[in-house]
């Protein structure tokens, strides 16, 4: 197991899982704090990343596009402070930065990991119910209905109409927008039954963001809100094959032995055995080596490397 601790978090890696839990420094930003412990599988990660630097170094997870309902929606407009996936590291941990990137790195050639998108959330979003205050309105997700309030700050021709209910099924899309300078952000739900063009300020169905210390918050209800909808990247009904059940089952075959290693290369065989460490990889997914021979085998390799 890897594992790095520091002021900004902690990451912990089990060879299936990358599990971030977010540090209690006062420089953590209130976005991780709110989301708590993220737990990303291996399968939903694109690769991994550390930055050194002078004072300290940037350890970065790049998530498979469509993994993470958060991602989705915000589309890479987080700021870095707000980042789940990026961990601040001291100077005098760097070696320990290198040795998760390592770690992380190995499995994912081992397990054969697709960097391509995927086309179901493989992240479960926010935990619910949850509920967020800030800019013009509060927004609430239960996970079946979003409920949008208004406060002493909203245009009246939103608060005109009260208080606002809407049902998932009833939601097209979710956007969400950090403001920008002098441009205001928003969290808005673009409904099927009551289109608009309205600006935020005076949609009743968007929260206008000002810039404070809370909007980030929102685009965790826009989040939870998003992996309970059709994933944008699920092919259409009529694309999905049907299943060919096999008329007669075929048999098992016995699994071969592990091959023995080959003599131990020189530092320029290096590819030699990322080639190998493949053909494990291959080997194990077709049945061919069990788990426990795999693990041997594969150790075995990387002891080498």
């Amino acid at each position: 197991m890897a594992e790095i601790i520091q002021k900004d978090g902690t990451w912990a890696f089990d060879g299936d899982t990358v599990r971030i839990v977010p540090g209690s420094d006062k420089s953590v930003s209130l976005l991780r704090r709110t989301l708590g412990e993220i737990a990303v599988p291996l399968g939903a990660l694109a690769g991994i990343s550390f930055e050194p630097g002078k004072k300290s170094g940037r350890l970065r997870l790049r998530l498979r596009d469509g993994a993470d309902p958060l991602l989705q929606i915000t589309g890479g407009k987080l700021e870095d402070s707000s980042d789940p996936y990026r961990l601040t590291v001291d100077s005098d941990r760097t070696g320990v930065a290198e040795y998760f990137v390592d770690e992380v790195r190995n499995a994912l050639l081992l397990e054969q990991v697709e960097t391509g998108p995927v086309d179901s959330y493989l992240l479960p979003g926010p935990a619910l119910p949850i509920t967020v205050g800030a800019g013009d309105g509060t927004a609430g997700f239960d996970g079946e209905r979003i409920r949008l309030e208004w406060n002493w700050k909203t245009e009246e021709s939103k608060t005109s109409g009260g208080a606002r209910t809407l049902a998932v099924e009833d939601v097209e899309s979710v956007e969400w927008l950090p403001s920008a300078g002098l441009e205001n952000g928003y969290l808005r739900f673009a409904v099927s039954k009551a289109p608009t063009k309205a600006p935020p300020k005076y949609d009743p169905h968007a929260v206008e963001l000002w810039g404070f210390r809370k909007d980030p918050l929102m685009a965790l209800v826009g989040a939870a809100v998003v992996a309970r909808m059709p994933h944008p990247y699920a092919p259409a009904p009529a694309d999905r094959p049907a299943r060919i059940e096999p008329a007669v089952s075929a048999p098992v075959p016995a699994p071969a032995p592990v091959p023995a290693p080959a003599a131990a290369p020189g530092a320029d065989d290096h590819d030699a055995l990322l080639r190998r460490l493949r053909e494990l990889g291959e080997l194990h997914q077709a049945g061919i080596l069990t788990a426990e021979e795999f693990t041997t085998a594969k150790q075995a390799v990387l002891k080498r490397m």
